[in-house]
């Protein structure tokens, strides 16, 4: 069992900044493929982005290549999303998830995860 925790949330303009965090408790992080998926009220959930075991892969969905960069500590047991030049379509609920698969594509695919966190609500103004 892996526990996760989300913060970092919260409102900012277009343009700005926010860094999300995640951490995470139980069974050894470094063993798990880590990733971040966004979801609107009435929408599927969708994927952002997904980090490796060791952090030697990254994934990203077209969206924000270049804006967000995902990173992990391992030694914190911890899993940050760094955002940049946030648009107002990057508002969503951010949810980090923890998966067995180590490195793969099918960490860009929700159901490679099998631990979620509670969500951090993202909201962009114009």
């Amino acid at each position: 069992q892996v526990q996760l925790v989300e913060s970092g949330g919260g409102l900012v303009q277009a343009g700005g900044s926010l860094r999300l965090s995640c951490a995470a408790s139980g069974r050894t992080f470094s063993s798990y493929g880590m990733g971040w998926f966004r979801q609107a009220p009435g929408k599927e959930r969708e994927f952002v982005a997904a980090i490796s075991w060791r952090g030697a892969n990254t994934y990203y969905t077209d969206s924000v290549k270049g804006r967000f960069t995902i990173s992990r500590d391992n030694a914190k047991d911890t899993v940050d999303l760094q955002m940049n030049s946030l648009k107002p379509e990057d508002t969503d609920v951010y949810y980090c998830a923890a998966s067995p698969v180590r490195y793969s594509d099918s960490l860009m695919r929700v159901r490679g995860y099998d631990y979620w966190g509670q969500g951090t609500q993202v909201t962009v103004s114009s």
